[in-house]
Parts: structure tokens; C-alpha cells; sequence
């Protein structure tokens, strides 16, 4: 399938403004944009035919072109990074399948892409995203957030077939201290990528805001509350620790594995 990776990054994020061109220290000291490593991650990405950053603020555009990236300018109207990869899909119809890989993501290993897009042979699903079991280091990861105020990462529930069932910013499901060990941990890490069908992005922009996607702040919700299922593809971590940068805090533990794990 001929394939278009889309990296949308906004400048008026609402809990960080500027993210994407926040400066993250690598392990041998170079320091480089979030929206640079983001973009990095994607050229990682094995059988991708093409890679764009999708923004609509002259910064980021200046910075995504200053190393290279080729930059869409969109809408500021895009309300999330479905719409804005909507946008942009519009204006490359011969790419069948399209990949979001968000812009606040620089640990998104190759794999997980991969993966998601060997899955997506599977023609039940227009949509699928990857899952990521928690061990209980992340499990407390996203405990510590929620006691803190603050948003964390996105959990998923689905069922036996791997469809998504609801996708929360809450810890979704409900553990208490029943959780002993890391083969106990029933949450699921929602990691922030998404593979469409072009059709599929098409019909999106068709969609009013839904409801649960309000309240969540979570795009993925309008395919679910338009009936759109989505596959769930459970990837594996292979001894990286995952996050995103959602918050500031957020910067030391992303730092943190770049030097555990010898990213520059």
C-alpha cells in the first residue's frame, strides 16, 4: 500500500504551548526539537513512500524546514491532528493508507508503525492504533498524573476481537490495589498513532464533535460514536519504556530514555 506519513504539530496547545518545538537533551548532549525527533522517529519507519509535517504556525514551519522535513501549511480550524491529517490527505489522494504519527511522540519506535501498518490488510477495519500493556512502572506513571491533576497518557479498553471499546484519559479499567506484579496489570497504553484509509479521513471531516470526544478531548471517539470501529494492534515495547510529552514534567522522562537507551 502506497503510504504517506502525516506529523501534525499545533503551537497553541492548550496544556503546552509551543510544544513541538520544545528542545529535548539526547544522550550525548545535542539538543533538538520535539518536532525534529518526531520526525526522525518517522524516517525510521521501513516501506514509507513519503513524510510531511502538517502545521499551521510559521514556527514550527520554519523549524520542520530548517532540517529538512517537507512542511504543509492547514487550516487553523483543524480542531485535532485527525482533521489537520485530513486536510492534507485531501491534497494526496493516491496514497491509500495514511499514518498520524502525532507530534509530541519522539519514542515512537519504528516497530510500532510497522506493525500497525501490516495490520491494516486486514479490510474489516479503516482504522486501526496500537496498544502498548503496561507494566506497573507505567501503570504508576499514569496514577501519579491523574493524583497530580494533570493529563496524563490515553487508556483503552476493547474486546476479544481487538476492537476498541473506549479510549480514556482516565486510568480505564478501574485496578484499586489489586495489582501486584507486572502480569497483573490490566491497563492498556493508548500510544499515539493512527493508520486510515484515505476514505476513512474523508468521512471524518463529514462528522460533527461528538459528545464523548468533548468531554475526553480525545479525536479517536468520533469514528466510535459514529460506529467506525477501530482495530486495536497490541505492539510490544521490547525493553523501551514508552511515553509521550503531554505535559512539561514530561520532559525528564522522555530525556531519561534517551540516555538509558543511548538516543542522541
Amino acid at each position: 500500500m502506497k503510504t504517506l506519513i502525516i506529523i501534525p504539530a499545533r503551537y497553541a496547545s492548550t496544556r503546552y504551548p509551543g510544544k513541538p518545538l520544545v528542545e529535548l537533551t539526547g544522550s550525548t548532549g545535542i539538543k533538538k526539537s520535539l518536532i525534529q525527533r518526531s520526525w526522525e522517529a518517522a524516517c525510521s519507519v521501513k516501506g514509507i513512500n513519503k513524510i510531511v509535517v502538517a502545521t499551521d504556525h510559521e514556527l514550527i514551519k520554519n523549524k520542520a524546514e530548517s532540517f529538512g522535513a517537507e512542511v504543509v501549511m492547514t487550516s487553523e480550524k483543524c480542531r485535532n491532528g485527525t482533521e489537520r491529517c485530513a486536510e492534507v490527505a485531501e491534497r494526496f489522494p493516491d496514497y491509500e493508507l495514511v499514518i498520524n504519527l502525532q507530534g509530541d511522540a519522539p519514542l515512537t519506535p519504528s516497530w510500532f508503525i510497522e506493525e500497525l501498518i501490516e495490520s491494516m490488510e486486514d479490510t474489516r477495519f479503516d482504522v486501526a492504533t496500537p496498544i502498548l500493556k503496561c507494566d506497573i512502572k507505567s501503570l504508576y506513571d499514569f496514577l501519579e498524573d491523574r493524583r497530580a491533576g494533570r493529563v496524563g497518557g490515553t487508556t483503552v479498553v476493547f474486546s476479544n476481537n481487538n476492537k476498541a471499546l473506549y479510549f480514556s484519559k482516565e486510568v480505564i479499567p478501574y485496578t484499586g490495589s489489586k495489582v501486584k506484579n507486572d502480569f497483573d496489570v490490566p491497563v492498556y497504553h493508548h500510544v499515539g498513532v493512527y493508520a486510515y484509509r484515505n476514505h476513512a479521513l474523508r468521512n471524518y471531516k463529514t462528522f460533527n464533535e461528538g459528545v464523548w470526544e468533548k468531554w475526553e478531548g480525545l479525536e479517536q471517539l468520533r469514528f466510535l460514536e459514529n460506529d467506525i470501529p477501530i482495530k486495536c494492534v497490541e505492539v510490544e515495547n521490547k525493553g523501551r519504556h514508552f511515553w509521550e510529552l503531554n505535559n512539561p514534567e514530561d520532559v525528564n522522562r522522555i530525556e531519561s530514555v534517551f540516555s538509558q537507551h543511548g538516543i542522541e
